[in-house]
């Protein structure tokens, strides 16, 4: 597991990303289990309590489903890994368009730097 985590933002923020992430990009499958939150404090070293965090915060939002004495699994609702997708490039974008604003990039020329860069 590749989790690097930053002074940013909270590490439970951190971990739901990085779960999202690896969903986007077909790393997790829908229905695939997940490490325990034990395990998967052991994995990315951090607190347990943290991670307890953050799977919490993923149920509520529908990514993972949770029965009890089972491992938890990642949703296999197509409408909530279309948002979670969806979501991903939206955050991604937000921060982008900041930052060329910030640098008084014009939207005609990051268009053409888009263009020619991708």
């Amino acid at each position: 597991m590749n989790f690097m985590p930053n002074d940013r933002e909270p590490v439970y923020l951190q971990i739901i990303r990085y779960i999202k992430q690896q969903v986007v990009r077909g790393e997790l499958n829908p229905g695939d289990t997940i490490p325990s939150r034990r395990e998967m404090a052991q994995l990315l070293k951090v607190n347990p309590n943290t991670v307890q965090k953050s799977y919490k915060e993923m149920e509520e939002m529908g990514i993972i489903n949770t029965i009890k004495s089972y491992q938890s699994s990642i949703t296999t609702d197509e409408n909530i890994i279309s948002q979670i997708r969806h979501d991903l490039i939206n955050e991604s974008m937000e921060v982008f368009i900041e930052n060329m604003k910030a640098i008084n990039v014009r939207k005609e020329e990051l268009i053409e730097i888009i263009n020619d860069k991708y």
